[in-house]
């Protein structure tokens, strides 16, 4: 509806147009007392706007075009879940789409290459040997290759807030969506504070004698991610395009100075050549060494599916999502498949340093390892600025990742109603709130027991990506089925995934071996013979905690609301659809296409 003439409308004060409380109202609404209709007499009209301290405070009102959480989602008696008044709610979110496509594609790398590739691949080096590293981080990629596709075929067509959690509740079970919901933000709130303690200490690269308190960079680092996502999703999105850009050039600078090293380049060493793969050898600890890797690759590769939830914040998800999806799986492998080759090629898996720090300290990272054993002195604090970058980029998806989610639980009516509070930039602002509060934990980091923390923090997010991709590759196996049941066919998708269902439960699967793996090195580590009853109880839970927390999760969701899993024809596959005109769009794209070159038409395939 149009505002009526001299009033202002709830897009003015989102825009800033309006008038200061103590100003006059000069504007003078046009007179047709005389002359024409269609010629109004038009006086002075004065326009008088906000000032800008105004402007900020009205941005972090609620947003006038956000629904709430209707009473329908929970029924009369308690105890029935609406299904589609879920779908209804995350369909229609009110976040701000403003990431455009290179924030999107950045998005999928930044949220990726981390402390997972800079400093944990040195543990897993050391635990399974050069070979365990490559295998176990290939065949992830693999299967990533096929998780993302799943997650892209569904994105494109329902591009909805939060949508691993709403997947999970459209095409599987509401329950089992709360859990996913939850289990995802849990993940991202645990790891942002265990990213700013790791921040701090990586500080200690320069602050050897420790003369400045942790809790000191504990608070500028907090700031500043808190800062960033206070800028709403496009300054994230710029922040983390910066990031990813430094990681990429460093990752590929690491991998050509990597290359000169290995053939004799460097200034104290001579010619490398693959000797470490001889002595002391390409596996460690045998079959349980590679499979204790796998977990290592997870975690690494964890922050991936942030491209799907950034879908619901995207301009154009059609054409941006498909090009990010598919370019993911090939840079990831090659800036992981190439860097690790490069360190396992210059760092044997017997390199004490290796074992003298843990997840959170940069001096144990195998690239700075590798750099000063060839005598550059430069260099490793320049890697080390990189891992900072990387902590911190990390640090920025955890409050992005866990605020959306939370917000998209809350329009579910599955989590606290206040943290569906949007505002009128589309920040989910009480969410980020929380999300930012749980940072303050990272103060433990000057308390002595920062690395008990740190372990326990670590142990309830470490297989939240397991369950999140397992769920992705189930919910797109389950939506096909619904997909045929109610009478479409697969020429109706805008992107269609390119493994198909096939490759959905090649993921699922997978997915599948790498839980009975890890219950299996939890159960059992290496050296667990050396280990007391008591030991490795701890050591099992501190591998396996977030298993029985997810189904703690879905269980009482479960026992409590009574949620049937959802049949084929029961789907919502209507609520939240992008109606494209597909026809007209694919003849567009094949005009385009035909005017490429023949080696942009073969990029374009796979990229």
């Amino acid at each position: 509806m149009r505002a009526r003439p001299g009033t202002m409308s709830d897009k003015d004060v989102e825009q800033g147009h309006g008038f200061h409380k103590d100003k006059v109202d000069r504007t003078i609404t046009p007179s047709y007392a005389s002359g024409s209709i269609r010629e109004p007499n038009y006086e002075e009209t004065t326009i008088v706007h906000q000032p800008y301290y105004r402007r900020v405070i009205e941005s972090f009102k609620r947003d006038p075009l956000l629904k709430i959480t209707p009473n329908g989602v929970i029924g009369a008696n308690g105890h029935v879940f609406h299904s589609e008044a879920a779908a209804q709610n995350t369909a229609n979110s009110p976040l701000a789409r403003k990431l455009k496509g290179r924030h999107l594609q950045m998005i999928a790398i930044g949220g990726s290459i981390g402390t997972g590739l800079f400093v944990a691949s040195g543990k897993a080096l050391e635990t399974g040997g050069p070979a365990s590293l490559l295998i176990s981080f290939s065949l992830i990629g693999i299967m990533l290759y096929c998780t993302m596709h799943a997650l892209g075929e569904m994105a494109v067509l329902f591009p909805v807030a939060g949508s691993f959690s709403a997947y999970s509740t459209r095409f599987l079970d509401p329950a089992w969506g709360f859990a996913m919901g939850w289990n995802y933000a849990m993940q991202w709130l645990c790891v942002l504070p265990l990213e700013i303690i790791a921040a701090s200490i990586t500080v200690n690269y320069w602050d050897e004698q420790q003369k400045y308190k942790h809790s000191i960079f504990v608070t500028i680092f907090l700031v500043l991610i808190v800062t960033i996502n206070m800028f709403g999703v496009r300054g994230y999105g710029e922040a983390e395009f910066i990031f990813s850009f430094v990681k990429i050039v460093a990752v590929i600078g690491y991998i050509l100075l990597g290359i000169i090293l290995n053939c004799g380049g460097g200034p104290d060493t001579g010619y490398i050549g693959g000797k470490y793969w001889s002595d002391p050898g390409a596996f460690h600890n045998g079959f349980k060494g590679l499979c204790s890797v796998f977990v290592t690759a997870a975690f690494a590769f964890a922050g991936t599916e942030l491209v799907g939830l950034a879908a619901a914040e995207t301009a154009n998800p059609r054409k941006s999502l498909p090009t990010a999806i598919k370019q993911v799986f090939w840079r990831i492998s090659i800036f992981y498949i190439a860097s690790l080759t490069v360190v396992g090629l210059l760092v044997p898996y017997n390199e004490p340093r290796l074992l003298s720090g843990g997840s959170a300290i940069a001096a144990a990272s195998p690239f700075v390892i590798s750099i000063n054993n060839a005598g550059i002195e430069i260099l490793p604090s320049l890697m080390n600025v990189v891992i900072l970058i990387a902590v911190l980029s990390v640090g920025n998806s955890a409050i992005f990742g866990s605020s959306r989610t939370l917000a998209a639980l809350a329009d579910q009516g599955q989590a606290p109603k206040f943290l569906s509070y949007i505002d009128r930039k589309g920040r989910p602002l009480l969410a980020i709130c929380f999300a930012s509060s749980l940072g303050l934990v990272a103060f433990v980091a000057d308390s002595g027991s920062q690395g008990t923390v740190l372990d326990w923090m670590l142990a309830l997010s470490g297989l939240s990506s397991i369950f999140t991709w397992g769920s992705i590759c189930l919910s797109h196996i389950r939506f096909r089925h619904g997909w045929k049941a109610q009478g479409h066919t697969l020429d109706e998708l805008a992107f269609r995934s390119q493994p198909g269902i096939i490759g959905s439960w090649i993921g699922f699967i997978f997915n599948c071996l790498v839980l009975v793996t890890q219950f299996w090195t939890g159960a059992f580590p290496v050296g667990y013979e050396k280990l007391t009853g008591a030991q490795q109880v701890q050591h099992f839970f501190l591998a396996y905690l977030a298993a029985p927390i997810v189904i703690m999760f879905y269980v009482s969701y479960k026992f409590w609301f009574k949620t049937a899993i959802m049949g084929a024809k029961d789907m919502d596959l209507t609520t939240g659809r992008r109606e494209l005109n597909l026809p007209e769009l694919i003849a567009e794209e094949k005009a385009e296409r035909a005017a490429w070159p023949r080696w942009k038409r073969g990029y374009k395939t796979f990229c």
